[in-house]
């Protein structure tokens, strides 16, 4: 028997969420409502959801601190933002604070449905990835790394790694060849709410390569794409 997939809308408008609350019963989903952003927070902390709805603008707490609030907790959890407003600045904002998708009101019950269908396809797929990286061993260029020992090898040498080391390995090790940015690379390991400056992440790409490289002068594993960031030659 498939695990019933929760959700929590959170919309301070009672006919779009009971309307809300009906369709997605219809579909099998298990729902839980906040009529404003206090007490969808306090459903949060209470209860494991696997996709939020939450609209933009709710009483006690706007759905911008909303997800900034549950985004300093769990990265992971999909968000969808539902707002009134058209305005290109709202969306950014939504998507800047680390909502994954946004919908705009009024909208019709098959573009919701599936914009939640995607979400939810993309949240299982980097879970999937993400326990397999966690539960297995890889290569990573010529070393093998080992996510449980936090150490890499190559032949019978064995090196340590820190914990942010892992992490970086681990990001480019899953989009190989692609140009990452040094904000993509930030939010990803540091957090949306990370507030230095990439001069962090350079230093930590530095210190990385002392032990992957082996010239980390001329870096062959991981190249530099100046004015960009980096990418993982595999």
């Amino acid at each position: 028997m498939m695990t019933q997939i929760k959700v929590l809308v959170a919309e301070d408008d009672t006919n779009i969420r009971m309307g809300l609350v009906d369709t997605l019963e219809s579909e099998g989903y298990g729902v839980s409502q906040a009529k404003d952003g206090k007490m969808a927070m306090q459903l949060f902390d209470k209860d494991c959801f696997d996709l939020i709805l939450l609209d933009v603008m709710m009483p006690e707490k706007s759905g911008y601190d909303v997800c900034r609030d549950i985004r300093a907790s769990n990265e992971d959890i999909p968000i969808i933002m539902l707002t009134a407003k058209g305005e290109e600045i709202d969306k950014v904002v939504g998507l800047k604070l680390g909502a994954d998708d946004y919908i705009t009101k009024p909208f019709g019950i098959h573009e919701l449905l599936a914009r939640i269908s995607a979400v939810l396809r993309r949240s299982k797929r980097k879970k999937n990835k993400d326990k397999a990286i966690v539960d297995q061993p890889f290569m990573f260029g010529e070393f093998e790394v080992n996510p449980k020992t936090y150490k890499i090898n190559k032949e019978k040498a064995s090196i340590d790694i820190s914990e942010r080391e892992l992490k970086l390995i681990c990001h480019f090790h899953v989009h190989p060849g692609e140009v990452l940015s040094r904000d993509n690379i930030l939010n990803a390991i540091w957090g949306i709410d990370y507030l230095g400056t990439t001069r962090t992440l350079d230093q930590h790409i530095a210190q990385l390569r002392k032990k992957i490289e082996m010239d980390p002068s001329n870096p062959m594993l991981i190249t530099t794409i100046h004015g960009v960031g980096y990418r993982y030659e595999a």
